[in-house]
């Protein structure tokens, strides 16, 4: 049997009153009972993740990057991580800033990991926020996920009280993206053993 893949979800909005954290909680709860996964829930909230970005990248930086303080323990739960989850809320139909902070101050924890989404929001679920951030990771070098979880009007979709969506289908949809995220983990994870990623 092959040991477990390190799983990071990301809350990626630190906005007053987000409903991230619920929701990350319950994909958290789906991914432990898949079986196939450490999980680790990273909450942008808890890190210093500044806007201003050193003048040189962080991909020609290397290890002697400097990244604040506070950044550190973000940074090496990216590094220990063999995928990811991004939870992220859809602003002018986009993903918010804190998100895009913590993705650029980093690079090669990205690179040759597979990434899948859960969105939320209001008609659109925060589907556009996700077509973004495909294109962003795509970047990065990093393997994004087709199934995903999209909750639209998640404030009348989801029990905010017992931390559950109402649709009975949620479950099944999340055991579909995690199957596909955790045959490309394991995939992945032994191909970076073996063989150095060209980028």
């Amino acid at each position: 049997m092959s040991e477990n893949s390190r799983l990071v979800i990301l809350v990626g909005s630190v906005r007053e009153g987000r409903f991230g954290p619920v929701v990350a909680s319950w994909v958290a709860e789906q991914a432990g009972a898949h079986g196939g996964f450490d999980v680790d829930v990273v909450d942008l909230a808890n890190a210093d993740v500044p806007l201003a970005l050193p003048a040189e990248s962080p991909k020609l930086a290397g290890e002697a990057y400097p990244r604040p303080a506070g950044m550190l323990d973000l940074t090496a739960r990216f590094e220990a991580a063999d995928a990811f989850v991004i939870v992220t809320p859809e602003y002018n139909h986009s993903y918010p800033a804190s998100l895009k902070a913590a993705i650029d101050w980093h690079f090669t924890q990205w690179t040759a990991k597979p990434v899948a989404f859960v969105s939320y929001g209001g008609a659109a679920g925060g589907r556009h926020a996700v077509l973004h951030l495909e294109n962003v990771l795509t970047e990065l070098h990093a393997v994004t996920i087709r199934d995903g979880l999209s909750f639209p009007n998640y404030y009348l979709n989801f029990d905010m009280d017992a931390g559950l969506p109402h649709d009975d289908q949620a479950g099944v949809y999340a055991k579909a993206m995690l199957e596909q995220l955790d045959w490309w983990a394991t995939v992945l994870k032994d191909a970076r053993r073996r063989i150095p990623y060209p980028a």
